[in-house]
């Protein structure tokens, strides 16, 4: 009986060293996944965009004196804009551009769409 276990356990070894040598052979001759480079850059950019419109948006929000919460703040490639649907001052509409600018990847800013008093 002991012979038996012995034999079993050494069978049972080899078939799993031999299992793993086979996934290993096979893993290693699958071509790897190749993803388009335009696709990575639409990803990068997209990312960048929903980063900057957030950063924008909290920097905004957190900025006393500014109504952060009525501006709405959109970016395409590095082009944030700003809009909103009530009235600010001239001043706030200069700080709400000025915090926007000094955020890393703002190419440009657009406030044509802040309306101003």
């Amino acid at each position: 009986m002991k012979k038996f276990a012995i034999a079993a356990a050494t069978a049972t070894a080899l078939t799993m060293t031999l299992a793993n040598a086979a996934f290993a052979a096979q893993a290693t001759t699958q071509a790897p996944m190749v993803v388009a480079a335009g696709e990575v850059t639409k990803a990068k950019e997209a990312t960048s965009d929903t980063w900057i419109t957030t950063k924008v948006k909290s920097d905004l929000l957190t900025e006393k004196g500014i109504p952060g919460s009525d501006i709405k703040v959109e970016t395409n490639k590095g082009v944030v804009s700003l809009s909103s649907t009530v009235a600010i001052t001239e001043a706030q509409k200069k700080i709400a551009v000025d915090i926007t600018k000094k955020i890393k990847g703002v190419k440009a800013v657009s406030a044509d769409g802040l309306k101003a008093e």
